[in-house]
This record gives structure tokens, sequence and C-alpha cells, in this order.
């Protein structure tokens, strides 16, 4: 999927979107049967999609066999994968190329001397869950399969600049600042030392890259300066051209400045207090799934920027990096998190190697691919394990040291659904909790009640100056139940729900905002069982085809009011 500006002149590039050929594999046999070289009997498709949007296949989970033939102009070929659901193995010309695990991240196949002419990829794609899968089987959002985001084929000349991570330490006075540009680098051409022009905010430096032919390395470039800064806030997103140039490549980005703090009870954006007013999202619809597309993205932004919102929650998993580029532009701050969704992890999960290691690794490409978003304030470990427990801390521990040294200037976190026994939230720059009085337990009254007994337990750890956010509230209403009584799963239940708790929350002085539950409906998986009704998950202020509810207005008019 396009981003919102042009990365690449030099390099010759092309878009495998539009129509491919798929084949379901639904008794596993495709490899055997020789579908990796290519596929007969094939039904057409257009990627990106999900095919749970093809007829019949709704519920289907397992293998799927795609198949795209294109032209290459002949020399080092990189196949770039946006985002593949779950697991994706790839082969071009029958040649197997590797397999990638992670279903909202990008990666990348590079193949040397390929010839001119046309050429076919397979990709078999399997969304199924197991023991060790993130997110595991029991997960409410839907199991949707895919490629899901664009495919693009490079042609790569000398020394090219696959990615960047452009970390930088502002001074005092936040006017200037020291930078350090880490790259992705791999060497297609016969030199074994080439130099980078680096150009950012008025700054213009060479550097000299020594890298064998073949190889591929992360390569950090000497510090340098950078002086006159305007900072990117809520208010002036102010954004600078990052252009990166070798001899036979470039790789263009952008970048904001700005420092985000936490302390005091209280959230600071360039030594401002700010107040988070934000919404969790999930990046679905019921047309296209996770494949959601471009053009409703701003649509989705423009009512979240309506309802009063500052904010948004990825939940609950990394994002289109075309939805990043937006809210850089509009000074919408943003919280990336993995998709470790905790309800479905058991303690024996949480201590499985493999689930450990790869959720380390869905950190690790998270933090690689979105580091230049200045948009992106909350790096999120986790949401709603069993954080009470060692195997829940442990992994924490892991996780909050890595996105400590690792994710620059953010604020690291995880959102806790037991905030009373949770031993991990020392591990959080922010306290975020999940709480659903007024829907799952208690009535509105026990929300003025609980934040004494969280105080109590803040304290006892020893993290009581840190500020709260209430990462989830809210609860379900079915699109156009009204009643005067206002049962549960009516649309003035919800309004009165989501309203008293931001009441509360206003209130509260440790209390430095709120992310509802959620934006829009969504469906959801079958193991979520009867609390779904419709199959979806109705805690929408929107009903999944952006059609708003009571408590879309009464949020707006909540925020409103409070301005005046």
């Amino acid at each position: 999927m396009p981003r919102l500006f042009c990365e690449h002149i030099k390099r010759s590039t092309a878009t495998l979107d539009g129509g491919w050929k798929y084949k379901v594999d639904a008794e596993d046999k495709g490899e055997a049967l020789g579908w990796s070289a290519a596929l007969t009997d094939a039904k057409r498709c257009s990627v990106p999609s999900v095919w749970n949007c093809e007829k019949d296949l709704l519920e289907y989970e397992g293998a799927v066999f795609y198949e795209k033939s294109f032209y290459f102009e002949g020399g080092t070929l990189r196949l770039f994968f946006e985002a593949v659901m779950t697991e994706a193995t790839v082969w071009l010309d029958g040649e197997k190329l590797g397999y990638h695990y992670g279903g909202f991240s990008s990666f990348d196949f590079i193949v040397p001397e390929v010839s001119a002419g046309f050429h076919t990829l397979i990709v078999k794609a399997d969304n199924r869950f197991d023991d060790n899968s993130i997110p595991q089987v029991k997960v409410d959002w839907y199991h949707y399969g895919g490629i899901i985001r664009s495919v693009h084929a490079e042609r790569l000349s000398a020394l090219s600049v696959l990615a960047s991570k452009f970390d930088y330490t502002l001074t005092e006075d936040m006017k200037n600042a020291t930078a350090t540009l880490t790259l992705d680098v791999y060497n297609a051409g016969d030199k074994a030392e080439e130099e980078v022009c680096v150009s950012v905010c008025g700054f213009d430096g060479k550097f000299k890259i020594t890298l064998a032919p073949g190889e591929r390395k992360w390569v950090t470039l000497p510090s340098f300066e950078i002086s006159d800064i305007e900072l990117w806030d809520t208010e002036n997103p102010k954004l600078y051209e990052l252009k990166i140039t070798t001899e036979g490549d470039d790789l263009y980005d952008r970048v904001g400045f700005r420092k985000v703090e936490a302390h005091d009870n209280k959230i600071f954006l360039n030594g401002k207090e700010i107040e988070i007013k934000g919404v969790n999202r999930h990046e679905d619809h019921p047309d296209f799934g996770f494949a959601f597309p471009g053009s409703r993205m701003q649509h989705d932004i423009d009512l979240i920027c309506d309802l009063g919102c500052n904010s948004i929650r990825g939940s609950h998993y990394p994002n289109s990096k075309l939805f990043l580029d937006y809210l850089d532009e509009e000074g919408i701050l943003f919280w990336s998190e993995i998709p470790i969704w905790g309800c479905g992890f058991s303690e024996e999960a949480l201590a499985n190697k493999t689930v450990v290691e790869r959720g380390l690794n869905m950190h690790r490409e998270m933090t690689e691919q979105y580091f230049n978003h200045p948009s992106i304030i909350f790096w999120g470990m986790h949401n709603e394990i069993p954080e009470n427990t060692p195997q829940g801390e442990e992994m924490t521990k892991i996780y909050h040291a890595f996105l400590k040294e690792n994710g620059g200037n953010r604020l690291v976190v995880h959102a806790s659904h037991k905030p009373l026994t949770d031993v991990s939230l020392k591990y959080s720059d922010v306290l975020c909790l999940n709480i659903y009085y007024g829907w799952y337990s208690g009535g509105l009254e026990m929300w003025e009640k609980f934040m004494v007994m969280f105080r109590e337990h803040a304290e006892k750890l020893g993290i009581a100056d840190r500020p709260v956010i209430y990462s989830e509230f809210g609860g379900a209403a079915l699109y156009g139940f009204h009643d005067a009584e206002e049962p549960k799963w009516s649309e003035e239940y919800q309004a009165t729900l989501i309203t008293h708790a931001l009441s509360v929350f206003d209130k509260t002085p440790e209390v430095a905002g709120s992310f509802i539950w959620q934006f829009t409906d969504i469906r959801t998986a079958a193991e979520m069982g009867f609390t779904r009704a419709r199959g979806f998950n109705n805690k929408g202020l929107m009903n999944e085809y952006r059609r708003p509810k009571m408590s879309y207005h009464a949020v707006k008019a909540f925020y409103k009011n409070r301005e005046k």
C-alpha cells in the first residue's frame, strides 16, 4: 500500500497488488502436489485481501496458496511483503525463498542474479493457531487469513538502504538535537566501500559504509548535530524529510522531533501536560477484514477527531504504516502494540520459550519498522495476560528491557485487567487499566470506589507517582436498540456508562486520560461465545459500517462541553 510520500526515486519499484490466483489447501497437500511451482484450477482474487470475504470461506482456517506472475527487468530482486496472515512461506519460480511468522509486520526476501523476464511468485498463507501461536486460539477479533497488505518487487543496485531508524536526544531547551541514524543496508554491487549521503532538517552529511558484496546488516552512522528544530506536537505536527542516498539507491522518510515523559501522575509532550483522549481502534472492516483500504483510513481519523479525541490505540497489533503517516500529519498520538491478547494465554503459554521468543521478535520488527513515526508515544508489551503470575512478570520484564533499550523516546506500557493484584505494573511507565464496571461486573458506583483501592496497591508497589490511563472501558450496545429504561445492550445504557466513567476520570487527579473501548463494532472469533451477539464485539461507539450510536454523540458532547 503506497505511503503518503514517495519512498524511492532512484530505485526501480513495482507493486504486485491487484489480480492474483488462489487455491485453498484444506487437506495440507499443496506442497506435496507441487503447488509451490504453479497453481492449476485456481480462482481469481485481488491482493491485498482476506479470504474470509470470499464465498464459502468466512470461517475457513488453514492454508491458502497464492500465485502471481510478474515481469522483472533482471538483477537483484527484493520481494517486500507488508503483511501476510499469519504464517507465510514464499517460493520464486519453484525455489523456496523462506518463511515468516507474524501477521502484522513486513518482511522481505532478496534474490541476486534474477534473469530478465516473467517470473512466478507463490505465497502460502496459513492463519491457524496452536500452542506456540501469537495470538493464541482464543482471541477477541476475527481469525482472518490472507495477504492483507501490499506486495512489492524492487530492483536493488549497488549499496541499497532498506530501512532506517532515526533517533535523537534533544537539548534542554528542545531547540537542538544530537541525532543518530541506523540503517538496514544490503550491498547489491561489487564495491566493498560506498558513500551514503544524509539530509534532514538542515543537516547534510556524507558517511562511508564498508559492506561485502551480498552482505546485509544494520549499520549505525556517527552521530551528528541538528539545530533550530521546530517540534512536532498535536497542535503543530511538524515533519521533516529524511533523505538517504547512495550511488545507485535512495530511501525517503519523514521524521518529527518531540519529547514524551511520564511523572508526577501526568504525561508530558514537549514539557507540557497532555490529556489522553482516545479510542481503541481495530484495523478491520466487515467488507475487507484486515485488508483495510487506504481510502477509508482518513475517514476513520476524521470521525475520531470529530469526537474530540487526540489519541488512538492500535488494538491489538501494529497498524498499516499508511495509517501512521496520516496520524503523523494530523498530530494524533498512537499506542502501538503486538498481538499478545491475554485472555487466551495460559501460564504454560507465557512460559513457552517459543512464544516468548516470537513475541520478542514481534517487538523487534515493530520497533524497527515504525521507529520513525513521531505519533507513536506508547509501545504496548501485551494486553490482559496473567500479570499476577511469575510467568507473566518474567515475560513483561524481558519485553520491557528490550523496548527501553531499542524503542527510542516512548512510554513502555501494558494493559492490565487485574490491576489490584498485578505485580508487573512496576514495568510500565504509565499504569494502564482495562476496567469494565457497569458491564461485566459491578455497577456505575464502583468507578469511584475502585480508584481508592487501586491507589493502595500502587503505593505498595512504590509506583503511586505514575500516571493512570484507563486503557479500556465501556459496554456493548446493539445498533438501533433503544429503550427508555436503559437496559444493558441499549444505546442509551452504553452512552450513560461511558460518559459516567469519563466524568469520574475527569475528577481524579492521577488519571491522565483514557481510551474508550471501542471505536467501532468488530467481527470476532467463535471462541468468544454468546457474549458476542451477531458474532461481533458490539462495544463500538459506531457500528461496523461507521454509523454512530448514541454514545458517539454523547462522548462528542462531553468533550465539547469541557472545552467551554
